[in-house]
């Protein structure tokens, strides 16, 4: 049904166990999964420092595609892991699988756009306007909290909006908040964190790429021209760390250039729009939460209309495919009782709903293709690890 190279991926060879797996190779204990198993599947080289790059919307497929652009990690490529962010592969959803290391399922952030429970309502889990108490929505603790509890002196840097936001307290809370506006000087903080603690982890993340991609296309030369700018920025970043430290690069998603005359408007189809109560998700990947008994009748309609362009799953089906991981009962509710996620470069929008400046992108991300899901781990050891435990 789905590619069968990447299925979704909530244990450690996927983006769940990169956090657990550096903090690990920093020698501190993480906690094993539910089945007993250590979540430190990948074999990262042991460090007293490491800093994890995020660079949003870096898909795995797209950085070997324009690696002409990138010749620093160009060169690490031959020996980088290609894990899968999960499904949906979208930001809000993959920062909670990496802060946390549970599958969507557990943590709860379960797409862009999701119902809240009793509520007949929306929550856009990126912006979090008018969201519910993020601890309360995403309650597990974070790798960042037990890191920090362990000893490890965890920074983290991004915009300054992103401190203290509804998804940084949700995914990402624990440690120490930099805030930091261009990349050089993300690249300056990170520097500084690192060298100013013998037992520090710092995360870095950067989301220029990810919006370069959705305005212009991830084909575009801006988008090979943003490529150029993080390849030299993670050049000189690795250049500058102690001899002791591990560097990490790492992506929440993909994505694909899906052209607006091959996309469907819900707002001018009456057919597919009915029995839907709210659409949720985003064009890559819907969850459409029906009325009342309507459901049957909507996943019937959705099958004929849309099958060959796309993925069309009832709530149990996709739980039963472990696309979400497996599914808490708080979690339950959240998730749409229709997936709608799209094969080849098809998009479904809703005009009525959505800010006409989203209608416009031309890169979009969500669905289930490799192009979408496949995201790098690149590594580059500590240098010196003779003194390394």
């Amino acid at each position: 049904m789905f590619d069968e190279n990447l299925p979704p991926a909530y244990d450690a060879s996927g983006l769940a166990g990169v956090l657990p797996a550096v903090v690990r190779s920093l020698g501190v204990a993480e906690p094993a999964g539910d089945d007993g198993v250590p979540r430190d599947l990948l074999e990262l080289l042991p460090a007293r420092r490491a800093v994890v790059v995020l660079i949003d919307g870096l898909g795995y497929d797209l950085l070997r595609q324009r690696s002409g652009h990138a010749p620093f990690l160009r060169g690490l490529l031959p020996s980088a892991y290609r894990i899968c962010a999960g499904f949906p592969s979208t930001t809000a959803t993959s920062m909670g699988t990496f802060g946390t290391g549970l599958a969507p399922g557990a943590h709860g952030l379960v797409g862009y756009e999701v119902l809240v429970p009793g509520e007949d309502r929306l929550l856009n889990e990126l912006s979090w306007e008018d969201g519910p108490d993020p601890r309360v929505w995403q309650p597990s603790q974070t790798v960042f909290e037990r890191a920090a509890a362990s000893g490890l002196t965890v920074t983290r840097i991004g915009p300054g909006f992103f401190d203290g936001s509804g998804l940084t307290n949700a995914a990402l809370r624990g440690g120490a908040f930099k805030a930091a506006h261009s990349l050089e000087a993300r690249v300056d903080a990170a520097l500084t964190a690192v060298r100013a603690s013998k037992r520090a982890l710092v995360y870095l993340y950067w989301g220029e790429l990810d919006k370069v991609g959705h305005v212009h296309g991830c084909q575009s030369w801006e988008w090979g021209d943003e490529l150029e700018l993080i390849d030299r920025s993670l050049a000189r970043l690795v250049a500058g760390v102690p001899s002791d430290t591990s560097v990490y690069v790492t992506a929440d998603h993909g994505m694909v250039d899906a052209p607006h005359a091959l996309r469907i408007d819900l707002a001018h189809d009456a057919e597919l729009a009915g029995g839907v109560r709210h659409v949720g998700g985003e064009p890559r990947s819907l969850q459409l939460y029906c009325e009342p008994g309507a459901t049957s009748d909507v996943l019937a309609t959705w099958l004929e209309r849309v099958d060959t362009r796309a993925w069309v799953l009832s709530r149990d089906e996709a739980i039963g495919h472990g696309l979400f991981g497996t599914v808490s009962e708080h979690v339950l509710p959240r998730i749409g009782d229709i997936i709608v996620a799209m094969r080849d470069n098809f998009a479904i929008v809703d005009s009525r709903t959505a800010r006409p400046q989203l209608l416009a992108l031309l890169g979009l991300h969500g669905s289930l293709t490799p192009e979408e899901m496949a995201i790098p781990l690149v590594e580059v050891p500590a240098r010196d690890i003779a003194e390394v435990p």
